[in-house]
């Protein structure tokens, strides 16, 4: 068994968000990666597609998830969202609660922006 303590967990804070790093590869975990998303009221994510799935759980507040060519889906408390390989994708806060939720996906997974540059593993997956 491998325990993450709480002082070990991983902080990256980006123009958009704040990531926690509650388990990933780096971290003990063995292929997973599971974080913390905190967005400020109106925050939004850039366009960008990952190489491997995810699942979005809000825990508070509220997100919008525009999903190439899916209309807009809204994300209150307690709703789940799979975020499939490969689709370009959008994260974008409430103008007025912003949102927090817990994502998990793996932990090798690359981002890559919608011009096609590639980010590599986020620190947060990492």
């Amino acid at each position: 068994m491998t325990v993450v303590r709480h002082a070990d967990q991983r902080r990256t804070e980006t123009p958009n968000a704040v990531m926690t790093t509650l388990v990933s590869p780096t971290l003990g975990g063995a292929r997973h990666a599971m974080w913390q998303v905190r967005m400020d009221p109106g925050a939004a994510g850039p366009e960008h597609r990952m190489t491997g799935e995810q699942v979005w759980t809000v825990v508070d507040g509220v997100a919008t998830v525009e999903l190439d060519g899916d209309d807009p889906v809204v994300l209150g408390p307690g709703d789940t969202a799979v975020l499939l390989a490969g689709r370009l994708r959008r994260i974008v806060a409430d103008e007025h609660v912003g949102m927090s939720a817990l994502v998990t996906g793996p932990g090798d997974a690359r981002a890559e922006l919608a011009d096609g540059t590639d980010r590599g593993t986020p620190d947060w997956i990492a």
